[in-house]
């Protein structure tokens, strides 16, 4: 299998985040909806608190048109309600005119104290739909920019969707050197081509381990021809029980009272729902076998009602290690976790996983390098 040269000088240690359902995707039972756990300030916000009890070093924050909250205000609002937790806010390119994004991912990182990374997004916004191409090239333009402004005093850019000239960028310096660590995941060549110029992380959703390997393999070779290096994650859901008997009980009883048709209406409503990421995804879940498992503890079951990352690690606690230790292999360093509903999946992981794993936070090439000292989690009795 091959093993891609990591960025992260620190091969032992990883950065495990968690999830915030900003995107109304949170269920006691899958497709069901639930008052309790709609998106809202109050529950999102716990979640992400919770996160940061239990040692997750980031925290993603997605990004959604049709349901939920706004990414950025919900990360402003938790800048002084957080200490050590990153988050990694998702920016759709082209939503906001660049030099005005810019300025306000500046105002976070500096509230945040250097705590912000950035999930670059290339997609439609509501009601259109734009050629592949020209979105990416737009995300190019609006990453370009960003770093200018990030890191020059006069914004000079001649584009084909874009065009300053002699703008001032003063004061819309990051509190980190350089600007947040980018992180973005696609499939298709113009996302590689996009990631391996510009961002830091690559991030894939799960499929079978020689399927990821060779997805790096081809990201891998984008950025050395850029002269560049990267770092690999995985964004996947997580069952972990004391034994694989529970957690395969857990995930059975998560999907028994999906309807597959209301299911297939929650994927279709995501603008991502035609991507090539996606597609595979559904590949995944074709292959899988009559239980849902594509392979060993790789359950599919979750993209019968989810666009997007579609399938769980389910197991026991030596089971789910030895697959996060099996990926680190492969030259990950980056995982974002979650699970239904995420205030107990947080609370499991966290007293389950956590305290065998080893964290840190991603280093930055120009700015702050964290400790690799994980907080300790809270034990069972602390939970707030």
């Amino acid at each position: 299998m091959t093993i891609v040269p990591v960025t992260s000088a620190d091969l032992d240690a990883a950065e495990v985040s968690w999830f915030a359902a900003l995107c109304a995707d949170d269920y006691r039972f899958l497709g069901q909806p639930d008052g309790d756990l709609r998106s809202s300030w109050e529950h999102c916000s716990n979640i992400l608190r919770t996160a940061e009890a239990n040692g997750f070093r980031n925290i993603l924050c997605p990004s959604s048109y049709q349901v939920g909250q706004d990414t950025l205000s919900f990360v402003a609002g938790c800048a002084p309600i957080t200490e050590r937790i990153n988050m990694l806010a998702a920016v759709r390119c082209g939503e906001m005119q660049p030099i005005m994004l810019a300025r306000t991912l500046a105002t976070l990182d500096h509230m945040l104290k250097g705590r912000l990374t950035v999930n670059i997004i290339s997609s439609d916004f509501p009601g259109q739909r734009e050629d592949s191409k020209y979105r990416y090239r737009r995300s190019h333009e609006v990453v370009e920019i960003l770093k200018q402004a990030w890191t020059r005093d006069e914004i000079n850019y001649d584009g084909e969707i874009y065009k300053f000239e002699g703008l001032t960028a003063d004061p819309a310096k990051p509190y980190q050197t350089g600007g947040p660590l980018l992180y973005f995941g696609g499939y298709s060549p113009d996302a590689l081509e996009l990631c391996g110029k510009h961002c830091d992380v690559y991030l894939m959703w799960p499929e079978k381990q020689e399927d990821l390997a060779e997805r790096m393999k081809a990201v891998h070779a984008v950025a050395e021809r850029h002269g560049r290096t990267l770092d690999y994650g995985l964004r996947v859901h997580m069952i972990v029980r004391e034994t694989e008997a529970e957690a395969r009980e857990y995930a059975d009883h998560l999907v028994s009272k999906l309807d597959d048709e209301y299911g297939r209406l929650i994927r279709e409503r995501a603008h991502d729902s035609i991507s090539l990421g996606v597609s595979h995804q559904a590949r995944a879940r074709e292959l899988a076998d009559q239980f849902g498992y594509v392979e060993p503890n790789l359950w599919t079951g979750i993209g019968r009602a989810r666009s997007g990352c579609g399938a769980a690690l389910v197991g026991s606690v030596d089971q789910v290690m030895t697959k996060i230790e099996s990926y680190k292999k492969m030259g990950m360093r980056s995982f974002i976790f979650s699970g239904y509903p995420h205030l107990d999946e947080c609370k499991y992981f966290g007293e389950l996983v956590m305290p065998h794993l080893k964290t840190c936070s991603l280093p930055h090439e120009y700015g702050r390098v964290p400790e690799t000292t994980p907080p300790t989690p809270l034990g069972a009795g602390e939970r707030k």
